[in-house]
C-alpha cells in the first residue's frame, strides 16, 4: 500500500500562483509515474499533469499547458505542482496519484492510477 499526502492548497486571487505538494511517507514508495488530477463540484475528476519516475517525461492537459509545471524530488519522495496564472476555472480539489505499474507515464486516465491521496482544496477568486 502506498500512502500519498497532499498539501499546499488554499485561496488565491485570479492571476496568482500556488504550489501543491504530494509526499509519499511510507517505505513502499517505488519508481512510480505520478499524476495530478482535479475535481470541481458537480464534475468528474480530470487529468491535470503527469511525470515519469526520472522526471524526463511530463504531460499536461490542454487547459493547464503553459501555466502549470509538474516536478518531483526523488530523495524527498515528493511531487510538486506549480500553478501560475490561476483562473477561477482552476478551482477544484487537487489529488495526486501513483501508477504502481509503470515508471513512465502510460496513461492520463483516472483508472490508470491505483493509489490516491486525500486531496487538497484550491480556490481561485475572481
Amino acid at each position: 500500500q502506498v500512502q500519498l499526502v497532499e498539501s499546499g492548497g488554499g485561496l488565491v486571487q485570479a492571476g496568482g500562483s500556488l504550489r501543491v505538494s504530494c509526499v509519499a511517507p511510507g517505505r513502499t514508495y517505488r519508481n512510480y509515474a505520478m499524476g495530478w488530477f482535479r475535481q470541481a463540484p458537480g464534475k468528474e475528476r480530470e487529468f491535470v499533469a503527469a511525470i515519469s519516475w526520472t522526471g524526463a517525461g511530463t504531460y499536461y492537459s490542454d487547459s493547464v499547458e503553459g501555466r502549470f509545471t509538474i516536478s518531483r524530488d526523488i530523495a524527498k519522495k515528493t511531487v510538486y505542482l506549480q500553478m501560475d496564472s490561476l483562473e477561477p476555472a482552476d478551482t477544484a480539489v487537487y489529488y495526486c496519484a501513483a501508477d504502481s505499474r509503470s515508471s513512465v507515464v502510460r496513461t492520463t486516465s483516472v483508472a490508470g492510477y491505483d493509489y490516491w491521496g486525500q486531496g487538497t482544496q484550491v480556490t481561485v477568486s475572481s
